[in-house]
């Protein structure tokens, strides 16, 4: 499979893409006015334990207090060999946040979640600090390598030079990245040493910050990408910002000189994967990205069979219903309602990670009657959901035939870092039709008239409503003009959305 990362640079805001096959994948944006928190590491001030919810408001020095529950509090046990990348988790029962924390406390902690809508950023006290194949779980013994490495024999090796590298480390657990599969032992310990250095220097700057101070920030978005999400299948990161791309190279050169290029025999440094762009067509363009994210942005998304999903993203639940559109397919409607099934698993696992959808997921599939189809196409969707840098959880058909998920939250979907709620429509989607608006304008002149004394109203309202008004329910008007012994004037106005309308009393 051919990979390549695109990195586009503006002053303002920069974008990373993932492109797989031709295709995009993924798209990370960062805005220099609005910086993701997730991986950050504050100096806070408990502001208030709520015992009824297990949990405690703290003070980061972010616009809203942060969220922290019992359960990420609890230290996870000091000794232990996990096999997945949660090997951090609490090992012990939650105690009692009032017996954990106090009012006014001051406390290190880590934001696992940025603030979404009207939520707080969520947090925990179980530090950790990612590098190039390993995470950094201070204060701990826990060795884990991540479960989606496989092989048996690789995991024993990576967590031999693991364990045998702790104690040069300080003494700190770690987790095994999945970049780190087939990576010699002289590459993890320059990780080793590289988060020694920066576990010491996050120590010194806690010593001394203020409540609300930021005391270990992660990179920034290229350097992150380089970091996350080269593999060794990635062939090229292309970057159209030369001093980006520059930072990007020593960042290479001085963290990761020891990555393998895409061939097995190949031991080129990584900096030789990142080229500079120079084109004058802009580089998303280039690859067409500018209209795929533009239909990342689409409620409906075509198949190349002819059928389509539908994605909903509500505040609760992202839904993706699944429908056969022109597709009709060639035996008969069992088989066709299972080929565009098979086909919409690799589009939803595309549309995940595209639009960086979270929480629980909701599919719902057309339905089949055959066990064995149900069988094969929950396969398939696992299987394309196997390059998913976020973590899924996928179960078995409902009752009613739908397919319930979760995959895993850390930043605003895509939808919602690019776009805002409809002013016209108040985010629900639906504008009231003109013949709505018209009688809401009837009831409320009946209301205003009955209120106050008046000789004749003026109505103001949009273009479409006041013509439809004046149109098609001329005679009602002149009906409510006798019935209230009034003058009413219709002013259309094109400052007025069609839902707007103002009656005045003249």
């Amino acid at each position: 499979m051919s990979e390549e990362i695109l990195v586009n640079v503006t002053p303002r805001e920069t974008r990373v893409a993932v492109v797989e096959n031709g295709m995009l994948q993924e798209l990370h944006i960062e805005r220099g006015w609005s910086r993701g928190v997730v991986g950050n590491i504050y100096k806070g001030k408990v502001q208030r334990v709520m015992p009824g919810m297990q949990a405690a408001f703290v003070d980061i020095g972010l616009e809203r207090a942060a969220f922290l529950h019992a359960a990420d509090i609890v230290k996870p046990a000091p000794v232990g060999n996990g096999d997945g990348e949660d090997t951090s988790l609490p090992a012990t029962p939650t105690r009692p946040i009032a017996e954990l924390l106090r009012d006014g406390q001051e406390i290190v902690v880590q934001v696992v979640k940025d603030p979404i809508g009207s939520k707080g950023a969520r947090l925990t006290t179980q530090l950790s600090i990612p590098s190039r194949y390993l995470v950094l779980l201070p204060r701990t013994r826990v060795v884990g390598v991540s479960a989606r490495i496989e092989d048996e024999v690789e995991r024993a090796r990576l967590k031999g030079i693991l364990a045998s590298l702790a104690d040069s480390g300080g003494g700190h657990g770690y987790i095994v990245r999945t970049n780190a599969e087939g990576q010699p032992e002289e590459a993890l310990a320059e990780d080793v040493a590289y988060l020694s250095r920066a576990w010491a220097l996050i120590n010194e700057k806690t010593a001394k910050a203020r409540v609300g101070e930021c005391v270990y920030e992660d990179l920034s978005l290229p350097l992150r990408a380089v970091r996350d999400l080269i593999r060794r299948d990635v062939e090229k990161v292309r970057v159209d910002s030369r001093e980006t791309f520059e930072r990007l190279r020593q960042f290479a050169a001085q963290y990761m000189p020891a990555v393998q290029a895409a061939a097995s025999d190949d031991r080129a440094a990584l900096d030789g994967k990142i080229e500079h762009y120079a084109g004058a067509r802009p580089i998303f363009d280039m690859y067409g990205i500018e209209d795929e994210i533009q239909r990342a942005l689409d409620k409906q998304v075509p198949l190349k069979s002819g059928g389509y999903l539908v994605i909903d993203q509500t505040e609760a639940m992202t839904t993706i219903d699944i429908n056969t559109g022109s597709f009709l397919g060639q035996r008969n409607l069992e088989e066709t309602v299972y080929r565009t099934n098979l086909e919409a698993t690799h589009a939803v696992a595309r549309q995940l990670r595209l639009r960086n959808l979270g929480g629980i997921i909701i599919i719902d599939f057309i339905d089949m009657t055959d066990p064995e189809h149900r069988r094969q196409v929950l396969r398939q969707l696992e299987k394309s959901l196997a390059r998913d840098h976020a973590r899924t959880t996928v179960y078995e058909f409902s009752p009613l035939g739908l397919v319930e998920m979760t995959r895993k939250r850390t930043t605003e979907s895509l939808e919602r870092q690019l776009s805002e709620p409809c002013h016209e429509c108040g985010g629900r989607g639906m504008l009231k039709t003109p013949e709505t608006v018209t009688y809401e304008i009837f009831r409320e002149i009946v209301r205003q008239v009955r209120q106050f004394d008046a000789v004749r109203l003026l109505v103001m309202a949009s273009p479409k409503v006041v013509a439809r008004i004046t149109d098609e329910e001329s005679v009602a008007v002149a009906e409510l003009e006798e019935f209230l012994g009034k003058s009413i004037r219709f002013q259309p106005d094109d400052q007025y959305a069609q839902e707007q309308f103002d009656v005045v009393l003249l």
